[in-house]
């Protein structure tokens, strides 16, 4: 599947255009206003400011004034001392690397990110602003990002003894720091400020003023710009990059290190004991594919023990060097006392010779090795991941305290009696006197019930998958009499159990009588078919979803009769349903990148697009379709689709759309099932097994790499799956 595209921002963009066009004829202005607002589109972008808590609090507009990553915006834009990122029409995003130059008073910033060969604006030199001037500006009002709109300069103000241009624009949260444009393209003014007398009425700041800082730049690194959350350099010095941040007594990094595997080191300056010494943190990862944990004897570069979970194992490491070939895992295990995605417990005790690891309390592995020594102890975090630590601790001896086993069975007795009777107040006195034991117990009881309910719900799950997977079959083994769409509506009640599906197929099937009434006796097909084409698209609303069309709702027929929205497959087998209820037999053709419907008349295809409203495609159209994918074919080609192939299709774009969000739980639930239409497709099996890769279930993956051996079927290369297989091993 292809990215993700946000369809209504570009919707949005070219209807301002075509009304700014309108608005230009029927004025005089150049009627090339839609093309200079779509040169300078890849010259704007979107500035966003982080809050205490991580989260995006403000957003606005900048645009690029030198090619080599100068980006003009207002001061308010940026905040004070706030994470900064820029991002681009084309979806490419930068953290800022230094504030280049600012103005307080003027209202004015020039941001500094580290990337070449931009697009730069035009700023206006020569001509002055005056009032009348035509004029357009580029924002992102309330979050429809890149848009744009047309006015006039209304006068020059003096405000608080500063020079501001009134224009007759209206401007809205999310223009400030937007180019205000002549009609030639040349910045003359910075969008600042909404008119609080009217809607229409807003301000910018003369271009003049933003010559004049870039010309006499007061740079601020970001290091010393950021504040909020900043590290003390005195206790933590930060190497390889990161983005790390304290809070609450708590230290928290996200954003890619520099270092191999998006490696990034954290520093504990304060002195480290004589071995033996003690070293442990609670830690916590957003996404279990990545990894962070603790660093020990580290030469605060390249040189250090790591011990840290990852991919859900805890992972002992040596780093002596900085790539990939000075790497060394020590020992890696798997342990069923880590908590996955929750908080952990890591310590490690370093003796003369020995490294020793513990996990929640429980000892882990010991092994012999000292080449590393006199180093100082703290943090690393690889990959993409963010991960939080709390409660750090740097010790000649950390191991916790445990209680008795008799107080530990009182307490667990304790804690059964209150879930039997939540009001035994004599069982609740007694496991107050026992804090924090007691807490910590009854955590461990709250984690065992939730593991309960969950092993129940994936039980459940389970039960529903495979039914609803015996229920395809079967309706697919009754082919050519299949009833597609109920394959449809089975395969959206396999992802969402509570679907009726009776209703929405006795939905489909009111619509078939509906048509059935506007049929006269003897019509024939050609009028059938533009029949349920005006009823589809004209009558009932129904359309291809051009502004969200990756949303997984469009691949589920309930959803697409409901809200009369699909992609073209999903169109299509509801325009097939419908003909075959006025007695027409209408296929499925797929081709690349696209599916439409299609009759016979006179030997020769008749097709029809109802992503496109129901357009009759002639053999040109659809062979065009197909040039842009194989250039060596055309669209006679492909054969009709059947409904064994229709649904796998469907299933092909569930699929896609899991992978490219990284769900690949939902991934394999796909292809679990296109294995059971197909059990000797043999690029699922190795779909299927690359996806429990990835979700580090190599015992799962290893089956389906052992069949691919055993078959070795055509279109897979043998060789590469011997070699993924001894990595597994």
């Amino acid at each position: 599947m292809g990215k993700i595209t946000n369809y209504l921002r570009d919707i949005f963009f070219v209807f301002l255009l075509l009304v700014c066009q309108a608005q230009s004829e029927e004025s005089g202005t150049p009627k090339d206003l839609a093309l200079m607002a779509k040169k300078i589109r890849p010259s704007i972008v979107v500035i966003t400011q982080e809050g205490r808590e991580g989260k995006v609090v403000g957003t606005g507009t900048g645009f690029v004034i030198s090619e080599d990553g100068l980006i003009a915006t207002c001061s308010h834009v940026i905040g004070e001392s706030r994470l900064i990122k820029v991002r681009f029409d084309n979806g490419n995003e930068y953290k800022v690397e230094k504030i280049f130059a600012s103005d307080r008073k003027l209202d004015l910033a020039i941001l500094k990110i580290n990337e070449a060969g931009l697009k730069p604006l035009q700023l206006e030199t020569e001509k002055s602003s005056e009032q009348g001037m035509e004029v357009i500006a580029m924002g992102n009002p309330q979050g429809l990002e890149f848009s744009i709109v047309r006015g006039i300069i209304s006068g020059i103000r003096e405000i608080e003894n500063q020079s501001l241009i009134q224009i007759a624009i209206p401007i809205e949260p999310g223009n400030s720091g937007g180019p205000l444009m002549n009609d030639k393209g040349k910045v003359c003014g910075i969008i600042n400020m909404k008119s609080a007398i009217t809607e229409n009425l807003g301000f910018a700041i003369p271009v003049n003023n933003l010559i004049k800082i870039k010309d006499t730049p007061n740079p601020v690194t970001m290091d010393n710009w950021l504040t909020i959350g900043k590290l003390n350099p005195a206790v933590w010095q930060i190497k390889m990059g990161a983005d790390w941040r304290q809070r609450a007594g708590r230290i928290s990094v996200k954003e890619r290190g520099a270092g191999f595997g998006g490696r990034s080191i954290c520093i504990y300056q304060k002195q480290t004991p004589d071995v033996p010494y003690e070293i442990k943190v609670d830690v916590k990862l957003s996404d279990e594919s990545g990894a962070a944990g603790l660093i020990f004897e580290s030469d605060e570069n390249d040189h250090h023990y790591g011990f840290y979970p990852s991919g859900g194992k805890l992972r002992l490491t040596r780093f002596e060097g900085p790539d990939v070939l000075s790497w060394s895992i020590l020992n890696e295990t798997e342990s069923e006392n880590y908590d996955s995605g929750e908080w952990n417990s890591i310590r490690v005790r370093v003796e003369e010779e020995s490294i020793l690891t513990f996990l929640n309390g429980k000892k882990l592995f010991e092994i012999k090795d000292k080449k590393l020594r006199n180093g100082k102890v703290g943090f690393a975090k690889f990959r993409d991941t963010e991960a939080i630590f709390k409660n750090f601790k740097l010790g000649k001896n950390l191991a916790p305290r445990e209680p008795s086993i008799e107080i530990i069975q009182e307490i667990n007795s304790g804690i059964s009696q209150i879930l039997e009777n939540k009001n035994d107040s004599t069982a609740i006195k007694n496991l107050q006197k026992k804090l924090p034991t007691s807490q910590r117990l009854i955590k461990k009881k709250i984690k065992d019930l939730e593991n309960s309910i969950n092993s129940l719900k994936l039980l459940n799950e389970k039960f529903h998958r495979e039914d609803i997977t015996k229920k395809i079959l079967q309706e697919l083994q009754k082919d050519p009499e299949c009833d597609l769409a109920l394959c449809a509506l089975l395969l959206a009640k396999y992802d969402n159990p509570e679907i009726d599906i009776d209703s929405y197929h006795n939905e489909i099937v009111r619509m078939g009588d509906d048509l059935l009434t506007k049929v006269e006796e003897n019509t024939d097909i050609q009028t059938k078919i533009s029949l349920i084409s005006k009823y589809l698209f004209e009558d009932n609303g129904y359309h291809g979803s051009r502004t969200d069309y990756y949303n997984q709702s469009n691949s589920y027929i309930n959803e697409v009769l409901d809200d009369r929205e699909g992609i073209p497959i999903t169109l299509s087998i509801i325009y097939i349903e419908l003909a075959k209820r006025l007695g027409i037999e209408v296929k499925g053709l797929g081709l690349p990148g696209h599916f439409v419907v299609f009759y016979n008349k006179n030997d020769e295809r008749q097709m029809i697009d109802p992503f496109e409203n129901g357009k009759i495609l002639t053999k040109a159209d659809a062979d065009a379709i197909v040039k842009d994918y194989d250039r060596t074919k055309t669209s006679e080609d492909y054969e009709a689709a059947d409904n064994k192939s229709i649904i796998q299709r469907m299933l092909y774009n569930l699929k896609g759309i899991s992978i490219d969000n990284k769900q690949y739980k939902d991934a394999i639930n796909y292809v679990d099932l296109l294995i059971s239409i197909d059990p000797n497709d043999a690029q699922e099996r190795l779909s299927r097994s690359i996806l429990f890769i990835q979700l580090n279930q190599n015992e799962d993956a290893k089956v389906d790499l052992e069949w691919l051996l055993k078959m070795k079927p055509d279109g897979i290369r043998i060789e590469r799956i011997e070699e993924l297989y001894k990595r597994l091993n």
